[in-house]
């Protein structure tokens, strides 16, 4: 008897261990494409019985489908967000599909935190006055904002909100607050008060945006749920970028509307280098390294491989959409 088909995607960028393990037991096909080299895996993908996706810059719809044919039984992503895989579609041609929704919540959250203190000293902006030699010694110089005693808001109380709730426990923070589709019995256990959005923007001094995309969240944050910030507001997003109107948020930070961002992810991504974005003082910016660890990514790697092998052998995915 034939062994399944693997379709891997840029090999290359899946840890080994994952990559044995399915070699182990399948016949695995591994393809190195470019970001968007569609055509590439269009070509390649019928006949095979399941799909292992290193990151979401694959679309997953309904061309592709029909070109996978129907041997295409298990899809496994190794990202958190999904709003690449059509999944109404999937389902309707019965093709399991699994992500990665755990693995990750510490190393995003443990960027969060970074993103909240560099933002909030100013780190960037410093970074660009030492470069240029513009450093003074006034008392006032340079001063920024403490997450000690202040109002710290949540958006999206998942894994990685509670996970960056976890991690500023140390901070001395005075109160934190989350909002997201329902309180959530085990916010109420952590201290955390569920409120809605409007109250939580116009309270907290930390807006951290954790949700994921879709049709509720995108371009939630404009103009106007800037404006109803604090002053001295510092926003993160380690979500997804298009939950962010990014002009909007360009205007608010070149306006002084809020203090600073800090940005794990944007809209585009990535940036073009001439964006006004990266031209801002007050924003700090990283090109999406939430889960860029070692073990974090092993970790979601394979918890990728063991859907597919559960998936092929018909038994409940570990972590299924």
């Amino acid at each position: 008897m034939n062994k399944p088909r693997v379709l891997v995607k840029s090999c290359n960028e899946v840890p080994k261990v994952a990559l044995n393990l399915l070699k182990s037991k399948y016949n695995v096909t591994a393809i190195e494409s470019h970001c968007h080299a569609r055509k590439e895996i269009l070509e390649v993908i019928p006949e095979h019985d399941a799909l292992f996706l290193p990151l979401p810059h694959t679309k997953v719809d309904k061309e592709f489908l029909n070109t996978a044919g129907p041997n295409l039984k298990v899809i496994a992503t190794l990202s958190v967000g999904y709003d690449h895989l059509d999944l109404a579609e999937i389902k309707k041609r019965g093709i399991k599909v699994g992500y990665s929704p755990c693995a990750s919540s510490v190393a995003v959250a443990e960027i969060a935190i970074a993103l909240i203190l560099s933002a909030a000293r100013r780190a960037h902006e410093g970074r660009l006055k030492l470069e240029s030699g513009d450093v003074r010694r006034t008392f006032q110089w340079m001063v920024g904002y403490d997450l000690r005693g202040s109002t710290v808001g949540i958006v999206g109380f998942g894994n990685i909100g509670k996970a960056i709730f976890k991690r500023l426990q140390g901070f001395e923070v005075g109160q934190f607050l989350y909002t997201g589709h329902s309180r959530k019995e085990d916010g109420d256990d952590l201290g955390a008060k569920f409120v809605s959005l409007d109250e939580l923007l116009e309270k907290s001094d930390f807006i951290v945006v954790a949700t994921p995309l879709n049709s509720e969240t995108f371009e939630m944050f404009c103009y106007e749920s800037f404006a109803k910030m604090k002053k001295n507001a510092v926003f993160v997003n380690v979500g997804r970028g298009k939950v962010v109107k990014t002009n909007d948020l360009v205007k608010a930070l070149k306006n002084n509307t809020i203090f600073a961002a800090g940005l794990d992810v944007t809209d585009p991504e990535p940036l073009p280098i001439d964006h006004e974005l990266l031209k801002l003082t007050n924003a700090v910016i990283l090109p999406h390294l939430g889960s860029a660890t070692v073990k974090t990514r092993e970790d979601m790697a394979m918890i990728a491989a063991q859907n597919i092998i559960n998936g092929l052998e018909g038994k409940p995915l570990p972590y299924p959409l």
